[in-house]
């Protein structure tokens, strides 16, 4: 069977937000009340804006599974908006002064129109609702292959967390990040992070921030060298940059590897009997630099990704912008939303992270069924522990 894919559909305030997964496995059991959780924690967050407060997004299962769990067709799932006025000009007029930030501006240009509207709805992030239920469903299918994710904010402004997030204490940061408004698992930084919040939105600005995903479990061998367009931390960091708003992706140690000396950045490579049933084969490591990836491909260390959200492009006091019928010049306008969408950001990351792992698991595992991809997954790690073989 293929690998992953995945295509989402649906606008600010269209009838629906709806993703279509393509080549999941059947047998794999839909956890529709993790979904739908990932989908709330989504819209939560201090900082949100009040359109959060008029949705409950929930799945509607439209395709591909039977009795809870999928059958090998196309997966669809329906995230309807309760909020749905596209076509309704008194509530969402024409928009001629484009965003300093967004897509406005060119994306008028690019379409001939002044009207910035159907762009503006278009690149909204109302699109991640069903990117994250796309996402969860690959958790889905990781879980049953006992790997696991997890996604929080590391920092908002400059209140910035230093918490090492490890195998041993990740449910213990978990517990932690639920109890937390902002998503980071330090109650102190949390309250740093609110605080900077509050004072955007006096000052009628806005707030950006660094998330942070990790994938546990996970052995070597996923993603490829073969082909640019294979590698997994290439497709990773190409999901994270397609997430709205994001300007920076880092992987392990990111942008610190460039002020280090080589042998302060790679990570030196042991091996322990002890440990060849799990998920590193054996193979041990006293830092986890790579993030999980070299060459392309996982190692058996935890994934770690770092992604840079911007601090949200629509301010309530507007920017300098013209008005793209008189070209003369007019502040933007305000149109609805959050003075910190940081928080949202970190599960909408955590989900598009995970499904392109799931995408790298799926290609090299193949398999019809669930019980075929596990068989397979099993036969390569005996054949990876087993090595030298013989020719």
């Amino acid at each position: 069977m293929p690998p992953l894919e995945y295509f989402t559909a649906g606008e600010s305030h269209g009838p629906a937000g709806v993703v279509t997964v393509l080549h999941m496995p059947a047998g794999v059991r839909v956890d529709a009340d993790m979904i739908n959780a990932e989908l709330a924690r989504r819209q939560g967050g201090y900082g949100r804006g009040g359109r959060q407060r008029i949705e409950t997004d929930r799945i509607e299962i439209l395709s591909g599974v039977r009795l809870g769990k999928t059958i090998g067709a196309p997966v669809t799932f329906l995230v309807p908006n309760k909020d749905s006025r596209l076509d309704d000009l008194e509530r969402t007029p024409p928009l001629y002064r484009p965003r300093p930030g967004h897509a406005d501006l060119p994306g008028s240009l690019k379409w001939l129109t002044t009207d910035c509207r159907e762009t503006l709805e278009r690149a909204s992030a109302r699109e991640t609702a069903a990117r994250v239920a796309g996402g969860a469903l690959a958790r889905c299918y990781l879980r049953e292959l006992g790997v696991e994710t997890f996604g929080f904010v590391r920092q908002i402004g400059t209140a910035t967390t230093d918490l090492e997030v490890t195998p041993e204490n990740v449910e213990q940061v978990r517990t932690l990040r639920d109890a937390s408004e902002t998503y980071c698992p330090d109650p102190a930084v949390t309250e740093a992070q609110c605080a900077i919040i509050r004072q955007a939105k006096v000052d009628k600005d806005t707030a950006g921030g660094i998330v942070e995903a990790h994938v546990f479990g996970c052995p070597p061998g996923f993603g490829s060298c073969m082909q640019w367009s294979d590698r997994l931390d290439a497709r990773i960091a190409y999901a994270v940059m397609g997430i709205q708003a994001f300007k920076a992706v880092e992987i392990g140690l990111g942008r610190e590897c460039a002020s280090r000396a080589g042998s302060k950045v790679h990570d030196p490579i042991a091996f322990d009997p002890a440990k060849r049933e799990g998920p590193t084969l054996g193979f041990t490591r006293p830092s986890n630099n790579a993030g999980g990836l070299e060459g392309g491909m996982t190692n058996g260390q935890p994934i770690v990704v770092r992604g840079t959200m911007k601090p949200i492009s629509t301010l309530l006091r507007g920017l300098p912008s013209v008005n793209l019928n008189t070209r003369e010049p007019e502040d933007s306008q305000y149109e609805r939303s959050d003075v910190c969408a940081v928080s949202a950001a970190s599960v909408v990351m955590e989900h598009a992270v995970a499904f392109e792992v799931a995408r790298a698991v799926s290609d090299k595992l193949g398999g019809d069924s669930l019980g075929e991809a596990r068989s397979n997954l099993q036969r390569y790690l005996r054949a990876a522990r087993a090595l030298p073989a013989s020719e």
